[in-house]
């Protein structure tokens, strides 16, 4: 290779999976499935003892002791799962007191054995230390001091020189973010390492094998014979853990003095979030076991780090929550977006520091601060274009994106981009002034070229001392946490426009841009309710004695969703008021015991952000009364107060009366986890529940913000239809269904032949409904409105004029008025279940 030829990607390629070595502290054995030998290590003797060694195509039996190979087959058995590693520890191989410890996994088509000599006592001792380690860092509520005691922790557990925490960035440079090392050590915290120093191919061997010791950078590896397979292929050691070390990684050791290092992987939601960089000024065999525990460690510190990530997150929603609700607030009713500029720049200063900001919607520019002209914005428009829709773009210099905006750099350099609105396309930019920056490197982070041992390649560099970068023309990085909050501020912006759209624009384009921007919003909580659903099945489960339980459990859970959101988007999407909610459950659920549920109290009208969450709670409740509490039998009670506490929270007592001894749960299902933890979880409130054995106390709380003060008129409820209970006495002999859904079609089928319905004829087109209709008379007919680029108005009137009663299926919450002129029984809300197709058939009335 030419020096020329050399460049920072050559360690990319560098096969360091299929080294065909292993370092000298174990042995290692490749059998193919008879349990042949294919590779072998050069020094089964060093490792298993004088006179044991094993030639290729030889077998193990007779080999090991029979017991031992025993076990050794069965956990090889063991190994169904991509990348699974079996360990075994302390193993009479030979039915000697001599131990061992073994690791088993697969490499193509052979199981590999990795053997090792065991150190009585130690896998007891590590595994015990691990309690009192988790318990201090449980302790750590933020992840700088959570990644301090860790490192801390972790160097004195494996009693090593120097441990650090090592954070790729999102350019997968890394940055030392946590150190504990020995006094006399030079530090590196705070050093920035380039992505050239962990090689592509190695962070992709950090995901499979989270855990790599290198024992002695001085030690000469062993070879793996043979080198090839017969088919001309290397052993791929991905996942060994006696892997040998690439030369160039070893001379980089070399060069920073480390006589030995480990490296445990740190992964945050599938994804390499970072390293424990472990370093040792000397050899440093730690046994297997003890590696083992050390790797259960970043496991148990993975899945905190990520609940401390997530902690974080969930507060910078809520103060994406608090722009919103201030936003909303304070700009004025019919004031266009670009006329409020001095009313948002405030409110968003507060938690997305900027220098300035510009404002382009409907073709009209505003701006503040340290921003672009008109004529200079206008300019990069056509390139913003370009860009990703409904994206927001984070810059420290737009100019690299936008070369027309190198004529403001010297003003604006950083770019946080929120587009808000697709067709014309609109924007709120915040900008950032650039600064003169200094970035603290591990080293010149431009490797040189130079001829190394190891011939002309890329040298690892000799000097590791702080060394610094001027740069210059770039702004203050935008950090995770303010795009998160910039893309909150995206939909809120949405929203605004959505109210504030200047009445200049004609009723046409401005409705097609309502339509736009709504699609992309409804998309957006579509998507939202389809993984809440999915959530709701995957959790329910648990809580199922068989398919029908789980059917019947995952049912009422969706339709209270449904039911919640009936009530909120009747209102455009605002806030709905509590007694609809609990009345809604008492239909579902308490038909011919309403008079035994008694609300008091004033009214409380819940924003939709809190009334979906409280719906899944009051169904909790009200399902767990009519099954086992107050509601289960023929006496008993139950009372709901609302009231609002001094802090002006909305508070919720529940107290059932005269019901059967009530029994604790002897385990928390799914449902048990909502009504205790949704509304502290979600809403910051909290949720109080007391099993006594004379009936179930609750009280639960919302934070004010949520909820609006009002009257209800009246008390208690008004009485539901009541439905007949158990089978149903002359349900109609036939029925027409028409639904364009062939999924819904099917279910709505099943619900009405299990009701007793002998004949169900489903259609999906008005076309085919009318003729069905011309060769029989059908007793009864439920009608889908909305049938794709048609509705089924033209079989109402063919069944109003044949006499057949119908009822009107349709998701629309506005179809009330359709009823009368069409000549429909009622409306059937989607979507709908057995339960409510029960209410539809015990409505008809025999000829």
């Amino acid at each position: 290779m030419q020096p020329h030829d050399v460049n920072l990607t050559n360690c990319d390629r560098e096969p360091i999976h299929q080294l065909g070595r292993i370092q000298d502290f174990g042995a290692l054995i490749a059998v193919n499935s008879d349990w042949f030998v294919s590779h072998r290590s050069t020094n089964l003797e060093d490792i298993l003892g004088e006179g044991r060694d094993l030639q290729l195509g030889d077998g193990l039996d007779g080999f090991f002791a029979p017991v031992a190979l025993s076990e050794l087959r069965s956990s090889a058995a063991t190994l169904g799962i991509d990348d699974q590693v079996e360990r075994m520890f302390g193993m009479q191989l030979f039915g000697t007191d001599e131990l061992f410890d073994c690791a088993l996994h697969t490499s193509g088509p052979n199981t590999i054995i990795e053997i090792e000599r065991h150190v009585a006592g130690d896998l007891n001792r590590q595994l015990g230390n691990l309690r009192p380690i988790m318990t201090r860092l449980e302790k750590r509520t933020d992840v700088e001091s959570l990644v301090g005691e860790a490192a801390r922790q972790l160097r004195h557990a494996l009693e090593i020189d120097r441990v650090m925490v090592y954070r790729f960035h999102d350019d997968l440079s890394g940055e030392v973010i946590a150190e504990a090392a020995r006094e006399d050590l030079e530090k590196f915290f705070g050093l920035r390492y380039p992505k050239t120093d962990i090689p592509v191919q190695a962070r992709a061997l950090y995901l499979r094998n989270r855990f790599r010791i290198i024992a002695d950078v001085e030690a000469e590896p062993v070879p793996i014979e043979p080198e090839v397979s017969l088919t001309g292929k290397p052993l791929d050691l991905s996942m060994s853990s006696l892997r040998a070390v690439s030369p160039i990684h070893i001379e980089y050791l070399k060069n920073m003095g480390v006589g030995a290092s480990l490296s445990i992987s740190i992964i945050v939601g599938g994804k390499l979030w970072g390293l424990f960089a472990c370093h040792h000024y000397g050899p440093k065999l730690l046994p297997y076991s003890s590696r083992t525990a050390a790797e259960l460690f970043s496991d148990y510190f993975s899945l905190m780090l990520d609940r401390t990530i997530g902690r974080e997150a969930s507060e910078r929603k809520e103060r994406a929550r608090d722009i919103h609700t201030r936003l909303m607030r304070d700009i004025a009713g019919g004031t266009p977006l670009t006329n409020s500029l001095p009313t948002i720049e405030p409110v968003i200063q507060q938690v997305i520091p900027h220098d300035g900001v510009s404002i382009f919607v409907d073709g009209i520019y505003d701006a503040r601060g340290a921003a672009p002209t008109e004529e200079e914005f206008r300019a990069i428009i056509p390139n913003l274009k370009g860009g990703a829709t409904s994206r927001i773009l984070a810059s420290e210099s737009i100019s690299d994106h936008l070369p027309l905006a190198e004529r403001f750099a010297d003003r604006a350099a950083g770019a946080l981009v929120i587009p808000v609105s697709r067709t014309p396309r609109d924007y709120l930019i915040l900008w950032r002034k650039p600064l003169v920056r200094t970035v603290t490197w591990a080293g010149n982070p431009e490797k040189p070229v130079e001829a190394g041992p190891n011939g002309d390649r890329l040298t690892p560099r000799k000097s590791f001392e702080a060394w610094q970068e001027t740069v210059e023309g770039r702004a203050e990085s935008w950090s995770p946490a303010e795009r998160d909050i910039a893309e909150s501020l995206r939909v809120t912006l949405l929203e605004i426009i959505l109210r504030l759209t200047d009445e200049a624009v004609t009723e046409r384009s401005k409705a097609q841009r309502q339509q736009e921007l709504l699609i992309a919003e409804l998309n957006h909580r579509v998507r939202n309710i389809l993984n809440l659903i999915r959530g709701l099945i995957s959790q329910s489960k648990g809580d199922a004695r068989d398919i029908e339980s789980f059917v019947d459990i995952v049912g009422g859970r969706i339709s209270s969703l449904a039911s919640a959101h009936d009530n909120i988007t009747r209102g455009n999407w605002s806030p709905a008021p509590f007694s609809e909610l609990l009345e809604t459950e008492a239909d579902a659920y308490l038909a011919g015991k309403k008079d035994r549920l008694d609300l008091s109290g004033p009214e409380a009208m819940i924003a939709p952000e809190a009334y979906t969450v409280l719906a899944l709670v009051i169904h909790e409740m009200i399902t767990n009364s009519a099954k086992y509490g107050s509601l289960s039998d023929q006496a008993g009670r139950l009372a709901v107060e609302v009231s609002e506490n001094p802090e002006g929270n909305f508070c919720l007592d529940w107290r059932e009366t005269g019901g059967p001894p009530v029994k604790p749960p002897k385990r928390r299902g799914f449902g048990s986890t909502i009504i205790e933890r949704s509304i502290p979880y979600e809403l910051g409130g909290t949720a109080e529940i007391d099993y006594r054995l004379e009936g179930v106390v609750a009280r639960f709380c919302i934070p004010g913000r949520n909820v609006e003060w009002g009257t209800r008129e009246g008390e208690g409820f008004t009485a539901p239809k009541k439905r007949k209970e158990g089978h149903l006495e002359n349900p109609p002999a036939s029925v027409l269904l028409v639904e364009d859904s062939m999924i819904i079609a099917l279910d709505a089928e099943d619900c009405l032949k299990e009701l007793g319905v002998e004949t169900v004829r489903t259609e999906s087109s008005v076309v085919a409904a009318l003729d069905a209709l011309s060769k029989a008379r059908p007793a009864l007919a439920i009608l889908d409105y909305n049938l794709g680029k048609e509705n089924s108005e033209p079989v109402a009137e063919r069944l109003r004029e044949m006499g057949v009663p119908f009822w009107l299926a349709t998701g629309y919450g506005e179809m009330a008025d359709r009823l009368e002129k069409l000549g429909a029984l009622g409306l059937l809300t989607k979507p709908y279940g057995k339960d409510e197709l029960e209410q539809v058939l015990a409505s008809y009335t025999p000829e």
